[in-house]
This record gives C-alpha cells, structure tokens and sequence, in this order.
C-alpha cells in the first residue's frame, strides 16, 4: 500500500515527508510497460508528484511536474491533486535523462498556478528536485527518493523529504542533515522497513504523535469518457464529421492511462442531438 507521512520534527522547525509508493509505481509499469531505467526514472517523478500533491491545500488543487531531456530523447509528464491521485507517463528515457530542464506547476485554486523550472543536474531525481526547490523556490529542501526496478517490476519506492521551515535553529539544521545521511540509498532503507518501519526507526519521536498526518496516493487517471466529450463537443460537429469521414472514427489517446477513447459517427451525432 502506498503511503505519505507527514509532520514537523525538531522542535516543530523542520518539516518531515516520508513516502512508500512501491505500488504505485508497479501500477505505472502495468499500464505502460517501460524499461526498467525508464521505470525507475518514472518511478522518481511519480514519487516526487505524491509528495507535492500531499502539500496541497486547496481541494481544487493539482501539481505538474514535466521533464525534457536536452536531446530530445525523452519526455516526463506527471501530476497529481489534492485528493492524492497520482498519474504519469514516460517518452523515451532508456537511455537517461542527458540535460535538459524540469519544469514544475502549481495551482491551489486561489490564485494564478507557480511555475518554476530549473535545468537537470543529472539523472538523479533527489538532486535535481534539490536544485528545483533551490531555484524556483528558496527553501532549503533534502530530498533522498529512491526507485529500485528490476525484471519489470518495481521492488521499492519512495523516500525522505525534510525542508527547513523560516528560522531553523542551526542545531537543528544540523540535526536534520545528519539524519537525512541514513537515506543515501533511500530504495534500500524503503525495501527493508517502508515507510512504517521508516518512521518508528528514524523518527520515534513522531511516530505516535497526534501531530502526524497519514496519507494514502494511488495511481489514478482523471480521463473519462464524459471529459473527453466535452473537449470534442468544443471541436463541432462538422469537423469532427470530417475527420470521421476521412479515418473511420475518432480516436483520442490518453497518455496517462494509456487508454484509447473511440468515437463512431453515431456517438458523435449523439453528442449534438442529431
């Protein structure tokens, strides 16, 4: 089962995330069946969009994380909502990410969404996040997430995030960054005691703390049918006559499901009461 724990350690001045998304993961190679270095590159960013997800506040909220590979060789895109469905997909990527840029957006529902891009350091999903909240974002974040695949199956995923909240003692800080130092092979530490075992091992002091809060992502599409309808109806019906005169039918592709959504002429001319 997929987890996402969140508190405030050290005195109440950092804030703690710890994530298990073992199985959300294995829901994303079900449904897309990459490589195993794509399904671990994937597998960072579904991580990632949990975490971000779990911060929103809105009901109305939704965070978008989008990867391109500076050859062109592979594109990232995954997001999530206030309600902790998670979704994504993968273009490429076997051979790693080489450079490019991860842009990020989020939208609570009050205001114009924040976008904030960085250019990637590496493959690594932890240091690239880092760098991302750095840059866009001016909080000191550590960020240890760890995707293990092998056999086209995910074994462990998921992770520690600790940013610094505005007047972190320095005592704290460096407590923060000496226990942050166990999760160098943050897949190992998930594999072994996952985010249960994780917080009673490295985290006593919260662990049964009233403070702490729960949470339950799961790899979800927001696709339906009905959703899909209303982006064709906007089309009208004349185009979408032709374009099923000239293919048979129309047929809209969903990325993140990997779902295909047929329609006939007959379904179009129910759509406009014909």
């Amino acid at each position: 089962m997929n987890k996402l724990y969140k508190s405030l350690v050290y005195d109440n001045q950092v804030s703690l995330s710890v994530l298990e998304t073992t199985q959300l993961v294995n829901d994303a190679i079900r449904i897309h069946r990459p490589d195993d270095r794509s399904a671990e590159i994937l597998g960072g960013l579904l991580t990632a969009a949990a975490y971000m997800a779990g911060c929103l506040k809105s009901e109305r909220g939704a965070v978008s994380i989008t990867v391109k590979s500076g050859d062109g060789s592979a594109t990232v895109s995954v997001s999530g909502d206030f309600k902790g469905h998670i979704r994504g997909y993968i273009d490429g990527g076997n051979g790693g990410l080489k450079g490019g840029t991860l842009t990020v957006i989020k939208d609570d529902g009050f205001y114009r969404p924040f976008v904030g891009t960085c250019e990637l350091k590496c493959d690594d999903v932890s240091e690239n996040l880092m760098s991302y909240f750095h840059q866009s974002e001016q909080i000191p974040t550590a960020v240890a997430i760890g995707v293990k695949v092998g056999g086209g199956v995910c074994r462990a995923a998921g992770g520690v995030i600790m940013q610094l909240l505005p007047g972190t003692s320095d005592e704290n800080m460096d407590r923060a960054e000496e226990r942050m130092r166990a999760f160098v092979n943050a897949a190992d530490v998930v594999e072994r005691l996952g985010a249960d075992g994780i917080m009673r091992e490295y985290f006593a002091e919260v662990a049964n703390d009233s403070g702490v809060y729960l949470t339950f992502p799961e790899y979800k599409c927001n696709c339906s049918r009905a959703k899909i309808s209303g982006v064709l109806a906007t089309l009208g019906k004349s185009e979408l006559d032709s374009i099923i005169k000239e293919e048979g039918q129309v047929k809209v592709h969903c990325h993140y499901c990997n779902r295909d959504y047929i329609f006939t002429q007959k379904d179009v001319d129910k759509l406009f009461g014909a």
